[in-house]
């Protein structure tokens, strides 16, 4: 199986991406930015880092890319799409998922290891994990998540929050004043996905935590729920086609 990784100019995350999807046994395929024609993946991530130098506001420019024309199509049609940090950014910015990530309350860059939890393991980018907490690195300037109090709301009814900050003992960091809420997001949330639960945000980087040898691989938990999603997909529907389509 072949899992698309896409390289807009100024990614920096693309190579852990890559290198965690080969740990986890598929054939990872770089995706340029100038092309929408997703070479028939399964599955697709968009990593972190800062697509197009963040001008403007992070993610807005990416939005606008070829390569989000295939992604859009590929989402539109079922296919997993997780966006990780600035990948959660570009995919907020075109519609993908909802909410938006602010600048960090701090005003700061927070690059540090925090602890998040999985709200439900029965989504296509949780079903592999433990339901403890994950330790997993976060790396941004523009990570505080925020929606109004009615959409977070049916998020909450909806099942749609992935992730929270939370303590060492798996309590969640629900005030933007916590310490173990890294930027301030609204009700502590790090990850949502969309309505139809195939396309999910993440703003922490499991794919830099994918192998013990760092450290932990708690990361790995994440990416190989999308990898067993995605196989499942491929044996329900078929492999995919150049561009994303079945």
């Amino acid at each position: 199986m072949r899992v698309g990784v896409v390289v807009f100019p100024g990614s920096n995350s693309d190579v852990d991406a890559l290198n965690a999807l080969a740990v986890a046994g598929v054939e990872p395929v770089s995706l340029w930015h100038e092309s929408p024609d997703l070479q028939g993946v399964s599955a697709v991530i968009l990593p972190g880092g800062f697509a197009y130098g963040d001008y403007l506001r992070a993610g807005v420019i990416a939005r606008f890319s070829p390569v989000m024309r295939g992604v859009s199509a590929f989402a539109a049609q079922g296919g997993h799409v997780l966006g990780i940090c600035n990948g959660f950014q570009v995919l907020a910015e075109a519609g993908l998922v909802p909410g938006a990530l602010l600048r960090n309350r701090s005003l700061r860059f927070a690059s540090k290891i925090v602890a998040i939890k999985p709200q439900r393991l029965d989504s296509p980018f949780t079903r592999a994990a433990s339901g403890q907490p994950l330790h997993i690195p976060i790396a941004h300037g523009e990570g505080c998540y925020y929606a109004d109090e009615a959409t977070l709301d049916e998020l909450e009814r909806t099942g749609q929050v992935l992730f929270r900050y939370v303590h060492e003992d798996g309590s969640p960091a629900l005030d933007p004043d916590d310490p173990a809420n890294p930027n301030g997001s609204l009700r502590g949330i790090a990850g949502v996905c969309n309505t139809a639960g195939n396309v999910a945000g993440l703003m922490p980087h499991p794919e830099r935590m994918s192998e013990s040898i760092l450290g932990t691989d708690d990361g790995m938990q994440l990416i190989r729920s999308l990898v067993l999603s995605a196989a499942e997909r491929d044996a329900a529907y078929g492999p995919a086609s150049v561009g994303g389509t079945r």
